[in-house]
Order: C-alpha cells, then structure tokens, then sequence
C-alpha cells in the first residue's frame, strides 16, 4: 500500500530522481560543520516554544491588578503583558521550563550564526561563487539580534522597558526623520500609547520569523545547489565532495544530534534562570535598574553606548546628540555594511576571481586572520564596556575612571591582537625571513618514551591534513545509472566515506 502511494506521487511529481540525487548528497566530517546546525535546531525549539507562549501571553500595555500565584506581586498595579508573563512563569504546568527555554535557545541561536560566520570567515567561506550565501547569513544574523531584542523586551519588566526606552532615544537621535520615527513607532511621547507591545508581538511572532524562516531555506538551497565546502586533505580536490551520504549515515547523525542540542536547551531552560522579571518588577519610567545588563548580542551596542564622550552638534537649527547617533546608528551601520561588503573587498584586494570549494587554513591567510581577531578583540572590548557599572563596584574605582580606560582600550586592545595574530601567522606559514619553522612543528614520541622532531622533509604538508588521520574510502558518484555503484580508492579502507563530483 505504501509503495503504490508513492509510486501515484511520483506519476504526478516525479519526485523520485531528485529525491534520490538528495540522498546521495554528500557531508564533510568535521566538528565545525556542526555550528550551523546548532542555528537551525535552536531555531526549530525558537518556534516550538514560541507558540506554546504565544498561547498564554497578552500583548498589552493596558493596567491590570495582578491577583495571579506570585504572592509578592499581588495587589499591585501591572500591564497585562506583565501580568501574562509572570502568570506563565508561576501559573502554567511547565511554564517556567518552556518560557526560559525559550530564551537560552535565542540566546544560542544568535551566537551559533556568530560562530559560524567566524567559521566561514576564517576559512574562506565566503568567496566566490559563495558570496550571496554569505550575504544570507549577515542577514540572518541582523534579523536573529533584532528579533531577540523584540521579545526582550515584550514582558514589560523594569529592565525590558529601560532598553524600550534607550531605543525610543536611539530613534530620536536621527537627523529631520527621528522625532517622526519615535513618534509613528511608539504611538506619541515614551512611553506613547500603549501600542508599541502589540506591534513588537506582531513582528516578533509572525513579520520576522517568516522572513528568518525564508531565509534559512534561501541558504540551505544554496548550500545544495553550491555543494558544500571542505577542508584540503587526502583524495579532495576543487572538483569532489569527500564525506558521509545524506542517507543513511549523514540523517542519522544529524537527528542524534537535533535531539543532542533539544536536550541540552531544555536542561538549561529547568536549571539554569534567564531573565527572572518577577525580581525585577513593571516597567515604570522613573525607575532604573542596577547592575543589570542586556542579552549578550546586544552588550556590543550598549558598550559603545557606555563609552561614547557626550558629544553633539548643533547648527541649522537642529541638535544632534552624537553620542547617541554615532555608536548606536552609524557604528552598527558601517558594522553590518563592511560585513556585507567583505567578499568584495578581499576580492578587490586579491585579485582573486577563482571558484574556491577548498577551505584556507587560518595561518596561510595572515592578513585576513589579523582583520578578523582584531575584530573579534574590538567587539569583546566593547562587550566588556557593557559592565562599567559592575566593574567600577567590585573593583572600587570611580566609574569615569573605567569609562576612560575602557575608552583607550577599546582601540589599543585590537591593534596589539591583530598584530600578534599577524605575527603568529606568519611564523607558522614560514614566510621568508620571518618564520622559523616552513609548518607546525612536529613532535614524535618513540615506544622508549622518547621525544624527537621530525625531519622537515617527514612533516605533513597541505596534501596531508590533520584531519585526515587514517586513509578513507572514496566513491566516485555519477559512473552508472546504479546509484550504488562506483569505483573506490586504493587507498581507501573503512566504510562510510564517499566522494562526490561538483
């Protein structure tokens, strides 16, 4: 019965040939692979949890009287988006779990797409003909931020609605358009009408996770269509694909693997509190919080913010706050604009217009390695920045004191990193007159229990990679209409390792 009904689908789709192409997909084996993946199942548990909240949360700004579980809460005055969420956290079978579940999984999410694109980058990734899935992938990773900013800050607590209104600010700070921004987006003066949480759910549930959605399909074809990337090794080659099948090897670790990172966010979502709003309390705008920073994606922004002297313009008849404009407008403008523009630029610069499926060693790009830890270097200082206020208390030093340093070492700090890494770099690559060593030095032990270094001519060179420790069996696909014949490898081994032709 079930072989007639797929033989009636396949009469009327022909799914069977791309289907069974899909299949034989190949997968490189390799843990950094797996970052990507992390993204998607965080994504998957984003949505499930998602709508289990969506169920009992209430997107108003409108005053109610909490008479829920929370004892210390009752009688008090509260939004309905407060009182909701405090009523899922206390009142709901499970609620708590699913709730800061939600929260982990966003928070891992935005940081899977960071580390892949650190991947990405510093492996070549991104070059031709990759350069639109890179593309993706910084879209991707600037929708994640503001999505995870969006439902921040639905709850309506004390900490949420200081970020609501840091961001009305932010608006404000824009030249002839921010005032009408501010204005259309919060529905009047901060904290405006009450409209601002109806609109952020909508975009947060239903506007954003659509366009994500679309977007993790647009890079999943592209990754199909491109075939994937992998690192130089025995039997790999510009033109081959060498790893585990689609099926049965490649769908069985990938589903061992979904549960792996479901289990792992439900186990922090039931240890491990995130966001205790019942702690801090409705969101009044007199009040401000102590000690008590944003998510991790947005510590970057609010580090700047932090650290900016207080500098504005004034003329025509206008006052711009620069310190405002310039880290929270033009700064993560010119971020995300150079990320977009980054496989142009090195292509620009390189003179290299080659097809590129093979992945760089971080050493063998010394100048493109040094950008990137400089980078990384910067953002974590800014990230840093983030905490002046908890840092000046524990260290008991004035806070302009570690506003000024943190003012210095936010442009120090990235140039002696680069510059380290660049040195590094190129020592280990061997450059002429620079490096001591033409790779990695290598050090044997005998069975006596002695140390030795290999000759230079024994050392593994970039045909031997590290990641290829044992010989693997290589299939060469497409020979014959049988999808399961081919021909293998004389070096090849073991079983499960097949190699694919672009």
């Amino acid at each position: 019965m079930i072989e007639d009904a797929l033989n009636w689908l396949d009469d009327r789709l022909g799914v069977s040939k791309g289907g069974r192409s899909f299949l034989d997909k190949i997968f490189p084996d390799h843990w950094s692979f797996l970052l990507g993946e992390i993204a998607l199942y965080s994504f998957v548990v984003l949505i499930a949890t998602g709508v289990f909240l969506t169920l009992y949360f209430v997107p108003s700004a409108k005053d109610v009287i909490y008479h829920g579980s929370y004892l210390p809460l009752r009688g008090q005055k509260v939004s309905e988006a407060y009182a909701s969420t405090v009523h899922i956290s206390f009142g709901v079978r499970s609620g708590l779990v699913i709730r800061q579940m939600h929260h982990w999984a966003a928070d891992v999410f935005v940081g899977a797409i960071a580390v892949h694109m650190c991947r990405i980058f510093f492996t070549g990734a991104f070059r031709k003909p990759r350069e639109l899935n890179w593309i993706v992938g910084v879209t991707l990773l600037t929708l994640a931020i503001m999505n995870g900013f969006l439902g921040y800050s639905l709850p309506d607590d004390l900490v949420s609605g200081a970020g609501l209104r840091i961001a009305y600010s932010i608006l404000l700070s824009i030249p002839l358009v921010g005032s009408y921004l501010a204005f259309f987006l919060f529905g009047g003066k901060f904290p405006g009408n009450g409209s601002i949480i109806p609109r952020m759910f909508i975009l947060h549930v239903l506007v954003l996770p659509a366009i994500i959605a679309a977007l993790i399909g647009a890079h999943l074809f592209l990754l199909v269509r491109q075939k994937h990337t992998q690192f130089s090794g025995k039997g790999r080659t510009e033109h081959n694909v060498v790893g585990s099948p689609m099926y049965p090897t490649f769908m069985a670790k990938t589903t061992g693997f979904f549960f792996m990172v479901t289990g792992v966010l439900w186990a922090l979502g039931g240890l491990v509190q995130i966001n205790p709003i019942w702690l801090f309390g409705p969101y009044e705008p007199y009040k401000v919080s102590y000690a008590v920073q944003p998510d991790w994606y947005m510590g970057w922004l609010d580090g700047a913010l932090r650290i900016m002297p207080s500098w504005e313009f004034v003329g025509f008849g206008h006052t711009i706050p620069l310190e405002v404009l310039l880290p929270a407008i033009v700064f993560p403008g010119l971020t995300f604009g150079i990320f977009y523009a980054w496989p142009f630029i090195e292509e620009k610069f390189t003179k290299d217009h080659a097809v590129h499926h093979i992945l760089d060693r971080p050493r063998d790009r010394p100048k493109r390695t040094a950008v990137g830890a400089g980078a990384l270097a910067f953002y974590f200082t800014l990230f840093a920045a983030s905490s002046t206020d908890v840092l000046a208390n524990f260290f008991q030093v004035s806070l302009n004191t570690v506003l000024w340093s943190f003012r210095f070492l936010v442009v120090i700090v990235p140039i002696v990193v680069a510059l380290a890494t660049y040195r590094i770099c190129l020592d280990m690559a061997g450059v002429q007159g620079i490096g001591k060593r033409k790779r990695a030095l290598v050090v044997t032990r005998s069975a006596e229990g002695e140390y030795a270094t290999l000759p230079s001519a024994e050392r593994p060179g970039d045909e031997h990679h590290e990641l290829d420790p044992a010989p693997v069996p290589v299939r060469i696909e497409g020979l014959d209409s049988d999808p399961d014949s081919g021909t293998l490898d004389p070096l090849s081994a073991a079983p499960g390792i097949r190699r694919a032709p672009r």
